[in-house]
């Protein structure tokens, strides 16, 4: 009934693509509705693409083999991403992109950027394929192994045209009843922090056992580097706002407990914690470090320092084991305690702190090379 869809259902399935992460787009409508009731390959929807290239990332890095599925008009949404994680940590990703703009448009706001995405992949020096029709699926292969073999981004740009067979034969996903009993009593004060960014860090590094750690771009990697560097340590080099998605994608692959140090202007800028809040992986603790500012940008403050509070911003997402500290001793208890309670989904543990970066050096590895030994000791 759906041939082309059905088709790239069987590619995946044969190449061995075990997680997609996907937004939606009308025209493969059918598509997405066979991704989600697929037993083979696990679907995980998201709100950002750029979170679809954080969480790849990080399915990769625990031994799996994951795939974007998007519509093309998200590439202008994780072109940073997709070069400063996945280029740059050489991380293979093969991304599925519904190309809109070029055939039978008739949204005139999908055109100005869709109709120059070959002359834009090319400079940005990432290989695309053009499949115009159902009669060149067969290039998805050259895609999925490209990305593989060469461990890079690799673009198939599916024309809409594609997909036209099965226009009139949409598959009508059922909603089931909509019921959500929401029920919150929250009244906490934020107060002054009375660590620094580096002190935290040290306490969280100090109850470090076999955990896989993802640590926040910047000096946040470098601190925690000078404090305890681990072969277990994923320092990330770029990617604004791509750890928590990198260390949600760990937790899907492993079996490790998996430890995210983040930031609030780092968190307050993805949009993965209602997908994390759905999926619930029991082995991952999100870390936010709240100093209120961009710390390694220039210590800007962030709407964290006085308007917003980080922790019911992650109950407002759906996370449900959450808490907040603000001194040295409730963290080192924090920690001490961390897995004593069997919980129902992640946790996310808001650390209010003082702004200011330590005098700390860079780190002294490529990131290929933190790639590498992190790969091998989570192996």
């Amino acid at each position: 009934m759906f041939e082309a869809e059905d088709q790239v259902m069987e590619i995946l399935r044969e190449r061995n693509i075990d997680i997609t992460t996907t937004l939606p787009c009308d025209r493969a409508k059918n598509l997405y509705s066979l991704l989600d009731s697929d037993e083979g390959v696990r679907n995980i929807i998201f709100n950002k693409e750029e979170d679809c290239v954080g969480t790849s990332a990080g399915v990769y890095l625990a031994g799996g083999r994951p795939a974007i599925i998007i519509q093309s008009s998200g590439l202008g949404n994780s072109l940073n991403a997709i070069l400063s994680l996945s280029s740059t940590y050489k991380l293979p990703l093969p991304i599925i992109a519904s190309w809109r703009g070029i055939y039978n448009e008739k949204i005139q706001a999908q055109i100005p950027f869709n109709e120059k995405i070959p002359k834009a992949l090319e400079a940005w020096g990432i290989p695309y394929k053009i499949i115009e029709d159902s009669d060149n699926l067969d290039l998805l292969i050259e895609v999925i192994d490209g990305a593989y073999e060469n461990k890079s981004p690799f673009v198939a740009l599916i024309s809409p045209k594609t997909w036209e067979s099965c226009e009139n034969n949409a598959i009508n996903n059922e909603f089931p009843s909509r019921e959500i009993i929401s029920s919150l009593k929250y009244e906490k004060k934020v107060k002054d922090g009375e660590m620094t960014r580096y002190g935290a860090i040290e306490v969280i590094a100090h109850h470090l056992d076999k955990e896989a750690v993802v640590s926040n771009i910047g000096i946040p990697s470098k601190e925690l580097y000078n404090i305890r560097d681990r072969e277990l340590n994923f320092y990330m080099i770029g990617s604004y706002s791509q750890a928590s998605p990198i260390g949600f994608g760990i937790a899907l692959k492993t079996k490790k407990e998996v430890v995210v140090i983040d930031g609030d202007g780092s968190i307050s800028a993805t949009c993965v914690l209602p997908t994390i809040a759905k999926e619930k992986p029991k082995n991952l603790t999100i870390i936010c470090l709240d100093n209120g500012a961009f710390g390694s940008t220039g210590n800007q403050r962030t709407y964290a320092y006085s308007d917003m509070d980080i922790e019911l911003m992650a109950i407002g997402a759906g996370m449900k084991n959450t808490c907040k500290v603000h001194s040295k001793e409730d963290l080192d208890s924090t920690m001490a305690n961390l897995y004593d309670e069997e919980r129902d989904g992640s946790r996310f543990i808001h650390v209010v702190i003082k702004p200011g970066n330590s005098d700390v050096g860079g780190i002294p590895l490529s990131p290929v090379a933190i790639k590498n030994r992190f790969m091998d000791a989570l192996a």
